[in-house]
């Protein structure tokens, strides 16, 4: 177990940083130009934060393996960390249209991708929370 969540500290710090490309491959600049200031401000506020957190959740899986597995507090922490993601991967079904990837063979590849990715995320918090401590 301790290998998997050294992954996925490591692909949780990749993705925070894959968050700073954000704005320019989606073209805020002029995607956002028609909304009001605090609506643009808050799109890159809140993707800075979430970059944030998800820097501090893989650092916390690369540096406190141990303690997430074996110790009480870190298995709560653990089966957080299991709804978030399971949470995200409802999302990705139910939140995003459709439209925006079916029939796409890039974005189509990056829904299944990712789609893997939240099952993975999901199915390493939620073994270590329910496995035996020890």
């Amino acid at each position: 177990m301790e290998i998997n969540l050294n992954i996925v500290g490591c692909l949780l710090i990749t993705l925070a940083l894959l968050h700073i490309i954000f704005p320019r491959y989606f073209n805020w600049t002029n995607e956002l130009r028609s909304v009001s200031l605090v609506n643009r401000q808050m799109m890159y506020i809140h993707t800075f934060f979430i970059a944030l957190a998800l820097f501090l959740m893989g650092l916390l899986c690369l540096t406190s393996t141990q303690q997430i597995i074996k110790t009480e507090l870190g298995n709560k922490i653990s089966f957080g960390f299991g709804i978030f993601w399971l949470a995200r991967l409802i999302i990705q079904f139910f939140g995003y249209s459709p439209i925006l990837w079916k029939g796409k063979r890039l974005e189509s590849a990056i829904h299944i991708a990712f789609s893997i990715l939240w099952i993975y995320l999901s199915v390493v918090f939620f073994y270590v929370y329910y496995k035996p401590m020890g």
